[in-house]
């Protein structure tokens, strides 16, 4: 693997920006220089306060995103505090993939993750390095998202098929924003990419179960509905929120 150093004003790290917030990835050290990596904050979490940020980052993260939508319950949070960082992964790599040729090395030893702030402000990347396109799998899947998903069922008791749906419903996102683009810039080489790319994805048993082949829906749910007037998302399985019989799942 070659790598190679660049800075904040690379022009495809730069031109990520245009794709819209979830794709932007800053650079360098970050202002508030003691955020904790990606990696210390999941495997870990000091002993500190309910209201201290860098005590333990994943449960300030949980507890933020709980005040914040009103969650009635913890794994709601957990949901969507996941399916919002598993968003930025696949927005930051499968854009800088599809529109630059090449993936930022997201190792979670470089990524800085301030748990106290919103996207796109949350992730630094002390030391960027390039990886081939054929490691996005490995960059994001397998360097992100299995991480992430032990650390947050390592405190929650959620679903592995909840957190995969999440994942994949963020993949197929990612993929619709990328072809939005594409058509509204005249680069319909992107969306083509974005598209054959997630196609290699979504063939990894983790994520080929998670949404129907025919109408892109998701097959489990991210509970959002349980949020204070969430409804459903437009990828739900269901086509209306469910009673409260049927919402454990």
């Amino acid at each position: 693997m070659v790598l190679l150093l660049f800075v904040d004003l690379d022009p495809g790290l730069k031109a990520l920006d245009a794709l819209g917030g979830f794709f932007v990835l800053r650079t360098g050290v970050p202002p508030r220089g003691t955020l904790p990596t990606l990696a210390s904050a999941w495997t870990n979490p000091r002993s500190g306060t309910a209201g201290e940020v860098y005590g333990d980052p994943v449960t300030f993260r949980i507890r933020k995103v709980a005040q914040s939508i009103r969650a009635p319950e913890p794994r709601v949070a957990v949901s969507v505090a996941q399916q919002g960082l598993a968003a930025r992964f696949w927005s930051i790599a499968l854009g800088a993939a599809a529109l630059c040729g090449r993936v930022p090395d997201l190792d979670p030893e470089l990524l800085s993750w301030d748990p106290d702030a919103s996207a796109p402000d949350d992730l630094w990347l002390r030391e960027v390095r390039f990886r081939p396109v054929a490691d996005l799998d490995a960059v994001v899947r397998a360097g992100l998202l299995v991480p992430l998903s032990a650390a947050l069922r390592s405190r929650h008791r959620v679903s592995p098929a909840l957190l995969w749906g999440n994942a994949g419903s963020a993949l197929a996102g990612t993929v619709r924003q990328l072809d939005r683009w594409a058509r509204a810039h005249g680069r319909p080489d992107v969306g083509e990419r974005a598209r054959t790319l997630a196609g290699g994805l979504f063939a990894h048993p983790d994520l080929s179960g998670t949404l129907d082949p025919e109408t892109l829906r998701r097959r489990s749910c991210c509970l959002y509905y349980r949020v204070p007037g969430g409804g459903v998302c437009g990828d739900c399985c269901f086509e209306r929120p469910p009673s409260p019989a049927r919402g454990r799942t």
